[in-house]
Parts: C-alpha cells; structure tokens; sequence
C-alpha cells in the first residue's frame, strides 16, 4: 500500500464521537466527514476496498457496505476498471419550498446567469387556463428562460403568468433579475403546489441543456398562488446528473 493512501486512513476514526454504532456506519460517517469537509476533494480517488480492510482491519463486507451507500447517496462515485471516487456536489434545491435559483445558486459559491428564450403576452389556451384557473382567451404571459450555474445549464423555467395579477411581466428585464423575484414582489406568494417527476428530454431540451438523449432530467411542475388566485404555473427541467431535491421532515 502506497505512502499517500496510509496517510489518507491514518487516524480516520480519531474525530468521530464515541458512541455505540456499527462498524460499516462508523466508516461512512468517517468518509463523509472527510468528503463534506474538503480533506477528501472531489474527482479524487478513495482506497480501495483491499487498502480500506488492510488498513484498518474491517471485513470486506463492512467496507463494501459503506462504500456502496455513500455511492447511493451521492458521495462516491464508481468508475468500471478505474475505481471510487469522490462524487462533484450537485446542485440542489429545497423540496417543500420555493426558492430563487439566482439566491441557490450564489449560496453554493457559484456563478448565475440566465438566457431569455421567450417572452410574449398571448391568450390563454384551454390547457393554459385550466393550469390557472382562468377562462379561456384570459390574457396572459409566457416565457422561457435557460438558467446557468457557471455556464452550465441547470435548468429551463417555462411560466406561464396571470397578466391580471402581474401586468409588467413582459416589460421585465429577466437578465437582471429572476421571475421569482418579480413575482414575489408584485403578487407575493401566499400557496404554492408542486408535482416531481424523472422525465426524458426532447431533442431541443437535449441540445438546451447540453444532455443526452438518454440522460434522464427532473421535472417539476409548479403552480402558486396569492390569496385565491394562481399566480403562475411553471415547469422546470434540470438535468439529472447536475440537481437533486432536498427535503427535511420535522417530528
């Protein structure tokens, strides 16, 4: 075993609490913290599962355990013929709120930008106005915008607006400031629902979102309110390999 990878598991489990817990759940603990606190980088390799038992003195089945779920969990990273890794972050947002991607995205230290695809008032289609609650013909806004975390697309944002409840909508620069942000100021949000969903992307979502054909993409689909009225109805497409959902449940 090389000098690098003794010194990497040299001590792993000196910073860990003392408290009763299965070996295989103390590794995870012990690899994670190391992951979370950037002593293990991203892209770097981690021991093997030989060096890990070697080392330390655990089974193989421990090791594989632990390794195995925090690949699951978005740690790792396995590589056929090359070995495990340390998985990139990925981008993500909260699962029972809504939030400006612009904020989420500065928050993990990254660069935003945004590309206005469309933007143009129309009359509300039957689909349209069943998404909003209005008649058919209601006057109304659409838009799409290509979202970048520093200059790689995370998302595509299809809205459609309430022109009642947000008149300027169309008269908005979306380069400058999100729809999140103009909404929220003139008809703030006061309900909201959302509907997740793993989809396939078109050709032009494809090519949008610089993904393969193949590659699967997160789909949410997104209607708020403010008092009795809907607002806006949204989809939002992010590719699968960039963007996860979080969400913490209280007692």
């Amino acid at each position: 075993m090389s000098e690098p990878i003794v010194s990497r598991l040299t001590n792993l489990f000196d910073d860990l609490p003392d408290v009763p817990q299965p070996i295989y759940a103390k590794l995870k603990q012990a690899i994670s913290q190391k992951i979370s606190s950037s002593v293990w980088e991203v892209n770097q390799r981690v021991p093997s599962e030989s060096e890990f038992v070697k080392a330390l003195g655990v089974s193989r089945m421990t090791v594989n355990r632990a390794l195995r779920e925090l690949t699951a969990e978005g740690f790792l990273v396995r590589h056929q013929g090359l070995g495990t890794f340390v998985a990139e972050k990925k981008a993500h947002s909260a699962l029972f709120e809504v939030h400006n991607i612009a904020e989420e995205i500065a928050a993990r230290g990254h660069k935003h930008r945004s590309e206005l695809l469309v933007l143009e008032s129309a009359k509300a289609t039957v689909e349209e106005a069943m998404m909003l609650g209005v008649r058919t013909n209601h006057s109304i806004f659409r838009s799409v915008v290509l979202h970048y975390e520093n200059d790689l697309p995370i998302q595509i944002e299809e809205r459609v607006v309430n022109a009642s409840l947000a008149p300027e909508y169309e008269e908005q620069d979306f380069l400058t400031q999100t729809s999140y942000e103009y909404l929220m100021r003139v008809a703030p949000m006061t309900e909201g629902e959302h509907l997740v969903e793993a989809v396939l992307p078109t050709p032009q979502e494809c090519e949008r979102l610089q993904v393969a054909h193949t590659e699967p993409c997160l789909q949410i689909q997104r209607r708020t309110w403010a008092g009795n009225d809907i607002v806006t109805a949204a989809r939002l497409l992010h590719p699968g390999s960039r963007f996860q959902l979080f969400g913490h449940f209280g007692r």
